[in-house]
């Protein structure tokens, strides 16, 4: 499994996102896997890798949070969680788009 954390440089959820998603990885047992950090740069790099937003958490290339009709941005990034919006998503959501790939 590849997972990737996207960004654009002074990210204030940057941190937060890898935390969590270290803590999600822990939770379904992956903890041993390496989190590939990728600052995203530019206009051609966010649409070489279907950047919607930072942080953006890609899992075998694939935004699992990636929404209907969600378009390329250099920007901060909103998930929608249980405890509404947030700037990275939470330990359980990641938690859930981990088991969905193992």
């Amino acid at each position: 499994m590849r997972i990737e954390l996207l960004y654009v440089d002074g990210c204030p959820h940057r941190a937060v996102a890898d935390a969590r998603l270290r803590a999600a990885m822990e939770a379904v047992g992956i903890g041993e896997l390496e989190i590939e950090h990728v600052l995203v740069s530019g206009q051609d790099e966010a649409e070489a890798w279907g950047f919607l937003g930072s942080p953006s958490v890609h899992i075998d290339g694939a935004d699992p949070f990636a929404e209907p009709g969600a378009s390329v941005a250099l920007a901060c990034r909103l998930y929608r969680t249980t405890t509404g919006p947030d700037g990275a998503p939470s330990v359980d959501q990641l938690a859930r788009a981990l088991r969905d790939r193992v």
